[in-house]
């Protein structure tokens, strides 16, 4: 403990006998630590914004529409429709091992009506688990579709947050009554307002929910508009996909190589993508700021090789005094330690505000606003300590390895 107070009141001498050279030096490592933490937590915050606007529309789904075939199969021309039903929503979820959770979607353009205010608005026909796939949220007081509901027909339905902003203005709309197409349905949930780049059809704000089994006893259909599931596992995206089709294939007598046959949009693809490039969107921010943390070191470094020259007497007396090299070595390579870590932590507090400073901009809807994660900490921390062994090591290998001889003489 002795010798460790000793090396910092040496290393607080040098600071205070050099202060021009210590504050440029340090400079530098504030400078860098800043550059990283910043640059990095803006690629970590840009990544999560990105998602959240990409999973708007759902986390890890695909939908599949019905189309028309382009090759002929077992007989059957070209250009023959397709048409689901609800029942190969059953089947898919048996004979699909990765399809964690599935949906019929029946869907109708038509009017919604409270008195004198007229929509026309997108009415969906769903299972209950539509909401957790799509996220789809009510707000506090009100509900999805449950099984009751589809047990029992129900007329209930879930609005878009837009839809109730126009039929109701500032009025609560749970438990009214909208008219669609004429028929009275009651309001059981507005959803909460969420981000959403991407959709099919029309924008879940702007929809209307109820139950699959109300929509085709109202309306009198039992063709579905399209098929909704969701993947256990996000990288069996691509395998999934070829087994819904050759199920669907088997069923309907086509080809199950066929895309326009069962047209499928498989998001999981988009996830893997945007996967790769905010990983390489990342490496790229932290090699620009470890180039600039590794100036900072470099500058660190020959500070630290002045050091030396001006100390060899000092490291003369203190090797004939019996100093081993190894307590050279590390009094050298602890003051470029602490050199850094003083510049390091300056730089992490700055960083640290800027990052706050930042997250009152209205920037967060575009690009996200900068995150300090763990990761980035690690990263940080991670960069700096390979930049203050190589920094330090070589000056203090010198430092440990000159002659005592030498070093009495000059």
């Amino acid at each position: 403990m002795d010798k460790f107070l000793t090396i910092v009141k040496e290393f607080w001498q040098d600071l205070k006998a050099q202060k021009l050279r210590a504050f440029l030096t340090m400079f530098g490592i504030v400078w860098g630590t800043v550059a990283i933490i910043v640059l990095i937590s803006f690629g970590v915050g840009f990544q999560r914004q990105m998602s959240i606007n990409m999973h708007g529309m759902g986390e890890s789904i695909a939908i599949v529409w019905p189309g028309r075939t382009t090759k002929a199969w077992e007989g059957f021309g070209t250009g023959r429709p397709m048409s689901f039903i609800e029942e190969d929503t059953r089947l898919l979820a048996k004979l699909v091992p990765n399809i964690k959770t599935i949906s019929p979607e029946y869907g109708r353009w038509t009017t919604a009506r409270v008195g004198e205010n007229i929509l026309n608005s997108l009415v969906s026909g769903i299972y209950p688990t539509y909401a957790d796939m799509r996220n789809i949220i009510p707000q506090m007081g009100g509900r999805f579709i449950n099984d009751l509901d589809i047990e029992h027909r129900r007329r209930v339905c879930l609005i878009g947050d837009k839809v109730k902003e126009y039929l109701f203005a500032d009025s609560s709309a749970i438990g009214k009554v909208i008219y669609i197409s004429s028929v009275p349905f009651t309001v059981v949930g507005v959803m909460q307002p969420k981000t959403q780049n991407s959709s099919y059809n029309s924008r879940d704000r702007d929809r209307i929910f109820i139950p699959s089994t109300t929509f085709s006893s109202v309306f009198g259909v039992i063709r579905l508009s399209n098929i909704i599931y969701q993947v256990k596992d996000p990288t069996l995206g691509e395998e999934t996909v070829e087994d819904v089709r050759s199920v669907l294939g088997r069923k309907y007598k086509f080809d199950p190589t066929d895309r326009d046959a069962a047209w499928i949009w498989d998001t999981t693809q988009m996830d893997k993508f945007f996967f790769y490039f905010f990983l390489g969107f990342n490496i790229f921010m932290g090699l620009i700021g470890s180039f600039t943390l590794g100036v900072a070191g470099v500058g660190v470094a020959n500070i630290m090789y002045i050091v030396v020259q001006e100390r060899i007497k000092e490291i003369g007396i203190k090797r004939a005094v019996g100093a081993k090299k190894i307590n050279v070595l590390s009094q050298f390579f602890l003051e470029t330690f602490f050199i850094i870590f003083l510049g390091s932590s300056i730089g992490f507090v700055i960083a640290v505000g800027i990052i706050q400073i930042l997250q009152f901009l209205p920037i967060k809807d575009f690009v996200g606003t900068p995150v300090l994660s763990m990761e980035v900490v690690i990263a940080t921390a991670s960069i700096l300590g390979l930049i203050g062994l190589a920094a330090g090591l070589m000056p203090a290998r010198k430092a440990a390895n000159l002659d005592v001889v030498e070093c009495l003489r000059t």
